[in-house]
């Protein structure tokens, strides 16, 4: 890969920039004053660097150092090393972790082959470490390249991030067909970052966007699913849905065709979409499940179609499309079934709320309130489902039902439904709620 050229750094004094440690976790100081005090440098670097900048709350925060990770290891406690392609270093502070990387260096000075193994052109493992020089040139885009030097708080620049971030341009550090090569998600970072932070991405690191997107084939489902999450679920849902599109990759994340979608059917993931970019600003839980119920809502009609045509009965239909639909969805992303099952509840219960009947035994049902926001989004755009929508809301005023707000993502239990409190019986023997046998009955099997 060819590299940029790195002349002197631009070094910020703490005089010239907006930076205070007052901004700073006082974790994160602890492990930069830490590995300091051990003879390291130790530098705060990445998003938190930028976000500051930026003025938005970082999320977390990642120091870069001197240290190795077996001298990270030794000098806290309170750490511990992980990952094979590239070691880290996380140190714990009950939930708070900072991880700690290396300064890495170019591929070609590794003195053993496996530690700088290819995939064509993709990092296989990145544990070749060298100077705070060589590290930023492996680093994927410029704003992402400040160091904050925790011994005299001075901003270090080393590739023009101070300039792109004042003119709040995206670009890769190097030659874009080549970092994306080398790491797919990459391509997925640009537009989270450019839809998060409002970011132009430069011509030149935009136009691979275009012709890359099967690179993401080549990437762990696993790690696909924790970047859609990110996408989709972090308060820029709508952006990050409009460049995807735009860049046709989210072909490569939902088995969607997004550059055919119906109408009504981008309207209605849309409005899911705003829903939840306002439920993130309003800081209430959201969870995949309802999103992933929403984005597959059609193919789901479509497959159903297809079968009903075929003579088998509607519940039959159902239960084969709802199988290949998150099994089509499967060969893309690695959905965990704890939102996955909750999703084919959504479902099952569009037809039950359709048909009005058991209010009661419906309205107890542990998915009722998100099938029931899903009939309303629906609705928006479908005239004939309002009755349905109005009924149900007067029967939540008539029998004064409090139906509570999904649980977070933390307190869900392994099948994503909330928490129910244990009911004992004489004898102390558990009973089964009403809602725990409704939500066996729909379940996808």
């Amino acid at each position: 890969m060819p590299e940029p050229l790195l002349g002197h750094p631009r070094i910020l004094p703490r005089s010239d920039h907006s930076i205070s440690r007052a901004q700073i976790s006082k974790n994160a100081l602890n492990v930069l004053y830490g590995l300091h005090k051990a003879g390291f440098e130790a530098c705060l670097v990445g998003g938190g660097v930028r976000d500051l900048l930026l003025g938005v709350t970082p999320k977390d925060f990642d120091v870069a150092t001197s240290a190795l990770p077996e001298q990270v290891r030794a000098t806290f406690r309170n750490s511990r090393l992980i990952g094979r392609r590239f070691r880290l270093a996380h140190v714990h502070y009950g939930p708070e972790i900072i991880e700690v990387a290396t300064y890495r260096a170019s591929h070609d000075k590794a003195e053993d082959d496996a530690d700088a193994r290819l995939d064509g052109d993709r990092i296989l493992r990145d544990n070749v470490y060298g100077t705070r020089e060589e590290d930023v040139i492996r680093r994927d885009f410029t704003v992402n390249a400040l160091y904050y030097r925790i011994e005299d708080f001075s901003l270090i620049d080393h590739v023009g991030a101070l300039e792109d971030i004042a003119a709040r341009r995206l670009r890769t550090i190097g030659e874009p067909e080549a970092r994306y090569r080398e790491d797919p998600v990459r391509m997925l970072r640009a537009v989270r970052l450019a839809a998060k932070l409002d970011l132009t991405i430069e011509a030149v690191t935009e136009a691979p966007l275009f012709e890359l997107g099967y690179l993401l084939e080549t990437v762990p489902q696993a790690r696909l699913f924790d970047e859609a999450v990110k996408l989709l679920l972090s308060g820029h849902g709508v952006r990050s849905y409009e460049l995807l599109s735009h860049y046709r990759l989210l072909d490569y994340l939902f088995p969607l065709e997004s550059g055919a979608l119906a109408p009504e059917r981008e309207r209605l993931i849309r409005a899911a979409l705003a829903n939840t970019d306002q439920r993130v600003a309003a800081g209430l839980p959201v969870t995949p499940s309802f999103l992933l119920a929403v984005m597959l809502w059609e193919p789901l009609q479509e497959t159903m179609a297809r079968q009903l045509v075929q003579g088998v009965s509607e519940h039959q239909a159902f239960i084969a499309a709802q199988e290949a639909v998150l099994r089509s969805q499967a060969d893309l992303l690695a959905v965990p079934k704890r939102f996955t099952l909750p999703a084919a509840e959504i479902w099952a219960l569009q037809s039950r709320l359709q048909r009005r009947r058991q209010p009661g035994r419906l309205l107890g049902h542990p998915r009722f309130r998100a099938a029931f926001d899903f009939l309303a989004l629906r609705a928006q755009y479908d005239p004939d489902l309002q009755p349905t929508v109005d009924f149900w809301g007067a029967r939540q005023e008539q029998e004064g039902a409090v139906v509570a707000e999904p649980a977070s993502d933390d307190e869900r239990g392994s099948d994503g439904a909330p928490p129910r409190r244990r009911r004992r019986r004489r004898g102390g023997r558990r009973r089964r709620g009403q809602g725990e046998a409704a939500a066996s009955a729909s379940a996808a099997p």
